[in-house]
């Protein structure tokens, strides 16, 4: 008898799956489906997807559960609006109208819409309400490798929670500690992306590659006026500054006042003084998230850490969490954001209510490589090229790798689609964009011609497990992408193109400081994802063919998308991401497709657009 987890209504839908035993059948974010960048309606795609997964493994669908409880995130809203009343009345009435609109009937629409995949399920008994930070604890410590931990789990809000502190040992997990809205480590961090012009929920990732631009310079500023931090890592947000009822904007006038930086709109030149805001408040969270850490190893005696919540997936705090906090373990769930509050959920009630055992994976953790969404047959592939009237090459799988290989020594760009999807916000080498990190040129033609967006924005490695620590100054695997650490010093030289840090718009990387100057960001670092053969065979036979050709062990790996677009899911959701692109080479499955040989007309049909990020 199966479970399925649900999150819905607020970012990033999604639905996932846990068989009797334990196992995570599926697992995918609704935005994948519907082609809508954080897609928060009801996942009706990724459940039905979860559904036929359970029944291929004949199991049946036994229990649902959704990620937070409605009426409490209702309770909390209009608390906090009545507590600021009368100066928020406009936010006051957006707000009530919204949840009166729909919010507050959450639960009827589950049911209208779970009844309408599975019309026979005993809803009215078997539809379950979790807590978000449980949610997120359980996704966090239950498929971790981990038997006790730490369990740290850090985002916006959820009902009133904004972090919460727990340890798990075996399948108990005991909440000992929470900080409550509005003091928030996840809107403090948003509130700073919106002021440098960023979209919240969006450009979060875009101010974490910003901040190595820039210097700390504000810091000291931020501390006077905005966040009083205790020495337990706990902390006071001053709300003269912070408007977290307004739609769009989370703060107010007298924040620019008090930072002393006027904000700047999205399409504004971006000059090094905003470069050294994402510095600044970078380094702000980092000192929170460390002091929390430290506090708890203290308090009980644990050396082993699991978060999830979306501030877990600043992937800059992560390496430094590793570097300063001496942890034995550290774990974070791939899919750290309300994405992975479906899988949680989904856990809570496998191992807390219905009481069923844990059982620890024979493999780095119960995650599968995070590559737990769907996979299409060779027939499907070769449908959706024909259908698109593309022409191709039949390369077949013992030669894609080598085939591929060869396209990318010479400096060739190749999307790549395999196997299972992803599930969480990173390509991990099923959904990817691949080149040469060799190269000088690559960052920048990615960026500007291929996912069309800003140049300063850093690309990630895709490394070898067994060769992981020749290049970067990891001792750790890191297989989902989540954290940042420097590249070796053997691979660096003293010289090499500065950055012109007088304004940086474009900003233009430094090239050639770096024998991988295409995923070497401006200070030397890089996000790093580790490949491992037992769980992507494929990616690592791929990266061991051009590691025989080159003898660099590494590819540049990005998302298959570009700018404003979900990646990709299926076969024909590749095809026309491909076509829109200036990408050379698509290796769809154990096809071959190349681009400058098709009609020009196809790319005209197929043509798309997503609105920026």
């Amino acid at each position: 008898m199966a479970i399925v987890g649900i999150s819905c209504f607020y970012h990033d839908a999604a639905a996932a799956c846990i068989s009797t035993s334990g196992d995570i059948i599926g697992a995918a974010q609704e935005e994948r489906f519907s082609r809508k960048r954080h897609d928060k309606s009801f996942p009706s795609h990724a459940l039905a997807y979860c559904v036929l997964q359970a029944a291929k493994r004949e199991e049946r669908i036994e229990q649902i559960v959704f990620y937070e409880n409605p009426l409490l995130k209702f309770e909390r809203i209009l608390d906090t609006n009545l507590q600021t009343a009368p100066n928020n009345l406009p936010e006051f009435k957006h707000s009530i109208k919204k949840w009166l609109g729909g919010h507050i009937y959450q639960k009827r629409d589950l049911k209208r819409e779970i009844l309408a995949i599975l019309p026979d399920f005993d809803i009215d008994r078997n539809l379950h309400f979790a807590a978000h930070h449980s949610a997120h604890a359980a996704s966090a410590f239950y498929p971790s490798p981990a038997e006790e931990a730490i369990i740290l789990t850090l985002d916006g809000v959820g009902e009133y929670a904004t972090a919460s502190i727990a340890t798990g040992t075996n399948k108990t997990i005991n909440f000992r500690k929470e900080l409550r809205y509005p003091n928030s480590l996840g809107l403090f961090y948003s509130a700073f992306t919106h002021h440098t012009g960023f979209k919240v929920n969006s450009g979060e990732y875009k101010m974490m590659g910003l901040a190595p631009y820039g210097q700390p310079t504000y810091k000291q500023r931020i501390l006077d006026n905005f966040i009083q931090i205790n020495t337990d890592g706990s902390f006071t947000l001053d709300q003269r500054y912070f408007d977290h009822f307004a739609k769009d904007t989370i703060i107010n006038e007298q924040f620019d006042a008090a930072l002393g930086l006027q904000r700047r709109r999205e399409g504004d030149l971006l000059t090094t003084e905003y470069a050294d805001v994402a510095a600044s408040v970078q380094s702000v969270v980092e000192e929170v998230i460390v002091k929390i850490i430290k506090n708890e190893m203290q308090e009980t005696g644990l050396n082993s850490l699991c978060m999830a919540g979306g501030v877990a997936l600043n992937s800059v705090a992560n390496g430094r969490i590793l570097k300063e906090c001496g942890l034995k373990n550290f774990w974070v769930q791939p899919a750290a954001g309300d994405a992975g509050g479906a899988l949680g959920a989904a856990y809570l009630m496998h191992h807390q209510i219905l009481n069923r055992p844990r059982k620890m994976s024979p493999l780095p953790d119960h995650m599968q490589g995070a590559y737990l969404g769907p996979e299409y047959s060779e027939k499907e592939i070769l449908d959706a090229i024909s259908d698109a009237g593309l022409e191709y090459e039949h390369v077949g799988f013992d030669s894609i790798c080598d085939t591929t290989a060869e396209l990318l020594v010479k400096q060739n760009t190749v999307a790549w689609f395999q196997g299972r999807m992803e599930y969480g916000p990173r390509a991990l080498g099923a959904r990817s964009i691949l080149a040469d990190p060799r190269s000088k040129e690559m960052q920048r033609v990615l960026n500007l011609k291929v996912k069309k967006r800003e140049s300063f924005r850093p690309f990630a490695p895709s490394v070898l497990l067994e060769h992981a620590s020749e290049w970067f100054d990891l001792e750790v695997a890191s297989p989902y992408m989540l954290l940042v650490c420097d590249v070796q010093e053997s691979k660096l030289s003293t010289t090499g193109e500065k950055t012109d840090k007088t304004h940086l718009g474009p900003i233009m990387p430094r090239t050639d400081h770096s024998e991988i100057p295409a995923v070497t960001h401006v200070n030397s670092s890089a996000r790093i994802q580790t490949v491992h053969a037992n769980t992507a065979p494929l990616y690592h036979e791929l990266i061991t063919k051009f590691y025989q050709k080159t003898g660099c062990p590494l590819l540049v790996n990005t998302s298959f998308n570009v700018r404003g677009e979900p990646i990709v899911e299926s076969p024909s959701d590749a095809i026309k991401c491909f076509m829109n692109t200036e990408l050379d080479y698509l290796a769809l499955g154990p096809f071959l497709i190349r681009r400058d040989i098709q009609d020009p007309l196809i790319a005209l049909r197929l043509h798309q657009t997503f609105s920026p990020d």
